[in-house]
């Protein structure tokens, strides 16, 4: 994991181990379906916390919004 937004990783340190963990392993890719983000930084979003890195299977980019709850 890259860190490139400080405001990000607070946010995505708010999120549970067990969570963050399904969370990771629970993204799209336009080629493999269902699949594991790998190598991935985190940013600030207006929605959230946006994960941006590759498919753990054919190594395409992928990218994963996850939502605050606040």
């Amino acid at each position: 994991m890259s860190i490139i937004d400080f405001k990000a990783a607070k946010k995505w340190s708010k999120i549970p181990k067990q969570f963050q963990e399904k969370l990771l392993n629970n993204v799209f890719c336009a080629k493999c379906g269902e699949t594991r983000i790998t190598d991935y930084s985190i940013y600030d979003d207006k929605f959230g916390v946006l994960l941006k890195g590759k498919c753990s299977k054919c190594g395409r980019d992928v990218v994963r919004v996850v939502e605050d709850i606040e």
